[in-house]
């Protein structure tokens, strides 16, 4: 059974940093997209970036693009997200995602993915 477990959040101020973790457990991953997804209160989850664990292929939201960057680590089966210049508007709990199935058109579609993580909170002070 896949676990994922987020880490990372946490309070920062405008133009901060953080960085989320996500361990894997349970499968070999490598032939799994690993995604994350944030949402705010009173909106929908949203698709913030992606990558393909074999190869390394990544994708990113347009408004994050030049300021996060996700990657993983194989022998710790973890994928990170780095977070700089963060704004107000970041601010919402991030979910890791995970899914051995999902065609590169669709990555950025929450209902493509089967496992999920708790989630954790990111707050963003003006």
């Amino acid at each position: 059974q896949v676990q994922l477990v987020e880490s990372g959040g946490g309070l920062v101020q405008a133009g901060g940093s953080l960085r989320l973790s996500c361990a894997g457990s349970g499968r070999t991953f490598s032939s799994y997209v690993m995604g994350w997804f944030r949402q705010a209160p009173g909106k929908e989850r949203e698709f913030v970036a992606a990558i393909r664990w074999s190869g390394g292929t990544t994708r990113y939201t347009d408004s994050v693009k030049g300021r996060f960057t996700i990657s993983r680590d194989n022998a710790k089966n973890t994928v990170y997200l780095q977070m700089n210049s963060l704004k107000p508007e970041d601010t919402g709990v991030y979910y890791c995602a995970a899914d051995p199935r999902i065609n590169s058109g669709a990555w950025w579609d929450r209902r493509a993915y089967d496992y999920w993580g708790q989630g954790t909170q990111v707050t963003v002070s003006s």
